[in-house]
């Protein structure tokens, strides 16, 4: 329990800093941006990549920037890009992705096994379980409709996330955006 407190005070801190402000502002930046590169395939389906941003928030950060982030990037993301009516539950659900990143990923080793623990969770939890209960609110349709083509676009990229995000981050950690963070594997 203490471990956790202290994940979410040393995040917290994180806000005090200014590198850390305008590093969660660029990463921001880089989620709208990747925002306009979503592909809506039905209204209950689209295919994005701005979880990217979202995830390296959360792992350099910690779950309160990350949450913070997740759930200011889907507020910038509609604002700047409006797709379908704005409803508050997928700013929830930014939110507690960027929650669930930071706590898996935050001050811990980069590897593939933490990654695929990470968006496993972010999956399973928020992608299948919340955001289908927030589109069958939004939209009037059961989950039991919803769930079956959600889960089969859920389990095609799943791995071509965790593949991504671990080359991004390896990238990343080789051109030493990390330094200082003490976050990440060398």
């Amino acid at each position: 329990m203490k471990k956790i407190k202290s994940l979410f005070t040393d995040s917290f801190h994180e806000l005090r800093s200014l590198k850390t402000l305008a590093m969660t502002a660029m990463l921001l930046a880089i989620a709208v941006v990747l925002g306009f590169y979503t592909l809506q395939l039905t209204d209950y389906i689209k295919i994005g990549f701005a979880y990217i941003a979202n995830e390296l928030t959360g792992m350099m950060f910690g779950p309160v920037v990350g949450s913070v982030m997740g759930g200011l990037a889907d507020l910038v993301k509609y604002l700047v890009k409006p797709t379908g009516p704005f409803f508050p539950g997928f700013t929830i659900s930014g939110f507690l992705g960027g929650l669930i990143y930071g706590i898996v990923l935050y001050k811990r080793p980069l590897s593939i096994r933490r990654i695929i623990v990470a968006n496993g969770l972010v999956t399973v939890l928020i992608n299948l379980l919340l955001n289908t209960y927030w589109l069958t609110l939004l939209y009037g349709n059961t989950f039991v409709a919803l769930f079956p083509a959600r889960i089969v676009k859920q389990i095609i990229m799943m791995p071509i996330e965790v593949v991504l995000f671990y080359a991004v981050a390896k990238v990343l950690s080789r051109a030493h955006l990390f330094a200082g963070q003490g976050s990440v594997a060398k």
